[in-house]
Order: C-alpha cells, then sequence, then structure tokens
C-alpha cells in the first residue's frame, strides 16, 4: 500500500510532539514493506525554529535514529493530485493550513480513489473549536482522534461511526530500556513550558517536590522564557534547553525517576488522553510519578505502572519513596514495561490503522461505485 502523510515536519520535534509517533508509526509501516511518502510545508515554523537554534547539527540526532524516514518539502502552489498520486491512503495532521486540508478534499471527493483521513493529536477542538471549524472536511472518510474524549467531540460535530479513537504509542525500536544499568542519579523532566499554561502546576507537582524529596532536578525543553528560566534556577532545577527526543531514551536512562504533569486540558475537559510522552518513558524502563489525571479508558494501570499523586505532598512522598527502594523501582519498570510491550507500541497502532483502512474500504467502494 502505497501511504501519504501530510505533517508540519518529520525532520524537527522542536515544539513537535506528534513527529516523536509520526517518525515510530512511519518506521514501522516502512518495515512492513509499505511504501510511505511525506510532506511538510516549506518554512515549517518548527523547523525554522530548531534551525535557527541549532543549525543543521539540530537534525543529526534524527537522521541518525531514523535513517528510512525523509520528508519532501512543499510550496503553498504545489498541485494536490501531483503530491498524493499513486496514493491508497492519504493522512492528513491537524497541525496543516485549511487550505492544504480542503485542496486535497477537493481532490478526493473530484474521484481520487485514496482513501482519506484527519488526524488530530491536539486540544484545540475544546480549546479553540472555531479555529478547529476552519477545516473543510467535507472530503474526508473519517478521522483519526488520539483519545476516546476527542473522538466525543467529533462525534457531536456529525463524525459519529465515521471517527476512531487512535492514541500514540512508544516507537519500542529506540525507546527502550539501557542494555546496561548505568549508575542513575536524580529527576529528569522533559517538557516544554508552552504559553505558561501550566507554570502553577509545574511548581506544585515537579519543583517543590523535587527539592523536598531532595533529588537533582534536570529540565529539558523549549519556549522557556526568562522568568520561567529564574524560576527553575531557584528551585536548583538545571535547565539544559531543547534536546532532539531521539536522545530522550538516553537522557531518561541516566535518571532515577521522571514525572508527568499533565496540561490543563488533558486533565480536565479531555480526558484520558495521556501524550506521548507517557508511553515513551514507560517504554524506556524509568520510573513514573505522575500528577493526577483521570485514565478513563484504563489504558494503564494507576499504581502500578506509575505512581500517582493529588498534590505536592504526595509526590513528594512518591519521589522519597522511589529515591530509597530499589524493589519499588523494579516494580515500577516491570509494570510499566508489560503495559507498554502488551498495547502500546507504535507496532500495535499500525494494526489498528490497517484495521481501521480495511474496514473503510468496503463503504468507500461503495459509496464510490454509487
Amino acid at each position: 500500500m502505497k501511504i501519504v502523510y501530510f505533517t508540519h515536519s518529520l525532520l524537527s520535534c522542536w515544539n513537535h510532539g506528534n513527529a516523536h509517533f509520526l517518525r515510530g508509526v512511519l518506521s514501522e509501516l516502512l518495515a512492513r514493506r509499505h511504501e510511505v511518502r511525506v510532506w511538510e510545508p516549506e518554512g515549517a515554523w518548527s523547523l525554522a525554529n530548531l534551525l535557527a537554534d541549532h543549525g543543521s547539527a539540530g537534525l543529526e540526532a534524527f537522521r541518525g535514529a531514523y535513517p528510512e524516514l525523509s520528508s519532501s518539502a512543499y510550496s503553498p502552489t504545489a498541485s494536490a493530485e501531483m503530491m498524493v498520486e499513486g496514493a491508497d491512503l492519504v493522512i492528513v495532521h491537524e497541525w496543516n493550513e485549511p487550505q492544504l486540508v480542503a485542496k486535497l478534499g477537493r481532490a478526493r471527493i473530484s474521484g481520487a480513489s485514496f482513501t482519506l483521513l484527519f488526524h488530530d493529536t491536539h486540544h484545540r477542538a475544546v480549546s479553540d473549536p472555531e479555529a478547529m471549524r476552519a477545516y473543510d472536511l467535507s472530503g474526508y472518510d473519517g478521522v483519526l482522534a488520539f483519545g476516546e474524549a476527542l473522538s466525543e467531540v467529533y462525534r457531536r460535530w456529525g463524525w459519529s461511526g465515521r471517527v476512531w479513537t487512535w492514541h500514540e504509542a512508544a516507537d519500542v525500536r529506540r525507546f527502550h530500556p539501557p542494555e546496561e544499568g548505568d549508575r542513575r542519579q536524580g529527576l529528569i523532566w522533559i517538557g516544554n513550558w508552552g504559553d505558561g499554561e501550566r507554570t502553577r502546576e509545574l511548581g506544585r507537582f515537579l519543583l517543590r517536590p523535587a527539592r523536598g524529596a531532595g533529588l537533582s532536578l534536570d529540565v529539558y525543553g523549549v519556549r522557556y522564557p526568562r522568568s520561567a528560566r529564574s524560576t527553575l534556577a531557584r528551585h536548583g532545577a538545571r535547565y539544559h534547553g531543547w534536546a532532539p527526543n531521539a536522545r530522550a531514551a538516553e537522557i531518561f536512562a541516566a535518571h532515577l525517576a521522571t514525572v508527568h504533569v499533565p496540561r490543563h486540558y488533558y486533565a480536565t475537559i479531555l480526558p484520558g488522553i495521556p501524550t506521548i510522552r507517557v508511553f515513551e518513558a514507560l517504554a524506556c524502563g524509568i520510573p513514573l510519578i505522575s500528577s493526577a489525571w483521570n485514565d478513563s479508558e484504563n489504558l494503564f494501570r494507576p499504581g502500578q505502572d506509575f505512581l500517582v499523586g493529588h498534590d505536592g505532598e504526595e509526590i513528594t512522598r512518591h519521589l522519597a519513596a522511589v529515591r530509597d527502594d530499589p524493589a519499588l523501582r523494579a516494580d515500577l519498570v516491570r509494570n510499566g514495561l508489560e503495559t507498554i510491550r502488551a498495547r502500546h507500541t507504535c507496532s500495535h497502532r499500525v494494526d489498528e490503522l490497517l484495521s481501521i483502512v480495511g474496514k473503510l474500504a468496503t463503504g468507500v467502494a461503495a459509496r464510490d461505485a454509487a
């Protein structure tokens, strides 16, 4: 099968979390001998920021980890028909311009034979619904949503029967425990400051608990303004700037534990969506402590795969326990790996995708034949 994916960027993961999952899924598809073509816009915001900060050296980790993956850049005037020529399946990520989304939909309506899916991995459907309604999806065969709560939003918008929950997952070829048990120290947090929407939560569930448990804290990420870096310094945290996601497993391997602090929307009106870092951390075999979120889809076993803290004091107690109890650390690592390997790898997601496309094919063929 020939699969064409339109992404904001395959090359850059600078403030672009979808690149993590996309790389793993496309790598798995290629391993199964599917043909894959990836398009990203010229001057993509994430790639432009990465190159501005790090130059071409910022692409080395990706290219070293994923030598089989590549993408092509397209201009705003590019022909949709040319970009999807010969495709059996076309997937368009939501971080693309509405004009492109509409152009591909029109090509589908005009008789193109491929299956066309929209892939939503963000909270904008609830945080900025008018922006999402600007996308013309009338020509699309279905929607892939990265959580059941988001799928439900699309059902309310008229997509019942044509939206599928397709969670992110870990690329276990690259995200796995270290082969050798190097000495681990301190706490690690990999995440972006963003627009400051979880500033209070980071202080409550990460910075103060790390200091309270007497653990050193290393922080990686982008979009940390001066005030945020000053906050980290006041709490004794070491800020390292951006790290390529291809190095995340290596960074996790040097640390004793990590913390998950869900963004506001995923802890409130879009419950049940853990985002990619939970999958990646558990796949890497690092003990995880999370602030509370509602695992409404039973993706994990809270309390077994990771520890949950409902307030800063409970997070601090969990960190101290993980610090002092090797058996607890071993249990968390074993349980987390078990759940990832059983349910949440990119191989599982490719199985799900191919099943969706197979089930859709009959309906698509019938509609085209009408």
